[in-house]
């Protein structure tokens, strides 16, 4: 799951980077609307937390272009503006949920927990390759019912590949998966992560095979 971190506040928003990314998420964050504008145009989010008061202006000024590149995408407000008046207008202008600060990373993570068992077009959705299920919704896989553990790179390798299986995926597109735009990439490093998954894999029976497209990509399709 990637997200889109929008927070000025630096030590608050390494905190939160830092519990989010322990629970396996990938994290684009921004200090600013004009930051934050962009990185939404050049990147796919599954969740925007997003502070109100920034450098440059109401952070709710941003979501008619979040809603305008994705109808559905959920956003929390962050704020310490917690007047009736000031949720109001958050939840009015779009916004999904409004969380108060100063407030617990258990409530945060819970509240991210309820906007995920929302429906959508993705709920109870499940791609099977080989032995391998892939379940949308609750971003994880299992071979024969037993919960695959990857480390969330390798884990955002392994969607990435299998929401594409049969196709060949561009290295650029699995390294936008995979990285957050701020993250200092070496060149191998995605070579690395797509060769412990493949023998992950491999180990637990998934009945699928990677395969290097050279100086293209990967492909995922299922052991002959």
């Amino acid at each position: 799951m990637r997200v889109l971190l929008i927070e000025d506040e630096l030590q608050l928003a390494e905190t939160l980077r830092g519990a989010l990314e322990r629970e396996r998420f990938i994290v684009d964050h921004a200090d600013r609307l004009t930051i934050a504008r962009e990185a939404a145009m050049q990147g796919r989010f599954d969740l925007v937390l997003l502070d109100r008061t920034l450098l440059d202006g109401d952070g709710l000024s941003l979501l008619p272009d979040l809603r305008a590149r994705n109808p559905g995408l959920p956003v929390i407000v962050l704020s310490a503006r917690g007047d009736i008046s000031d949720r109001i207008a958050g939840l009015d202008e779009g916004a999904d949920d409004y969380l108060i600060k100063p407030f617990s990373l258990d409530e945060m993570f819970a509240r991210i927990r309820a906007i995920r068992r929302r429906p959508t077009e993705l709920a109870g959705e499940e791609i099977r390759a080989g032995a391998l299920v892939y379940d949308l919704a609750g971003d994880e896989a299992s071979i024969a019912g037993h919960r695959l553990d990857l480390p969330r790179r390798e884990l955002r390798v392994l969607a990435a590949l299998v929401k594409r299986r049969g196709r060949t995926v561009l290295r650029e597109t699995l390294e936008q998966a995979v990285y957050g735009f701020d993250d200092e990439v070496q060149s191998n490093a995605l070579d690395s992560h797509v060769s412990r998954l493949r023998r992950k894999l491999a180990d637990a029976g998934a009945g699928v095979e990677i395969h290097p497209i050279r100086g293209v990509g990967y492909l995922l399709r299922e052991a002959m």
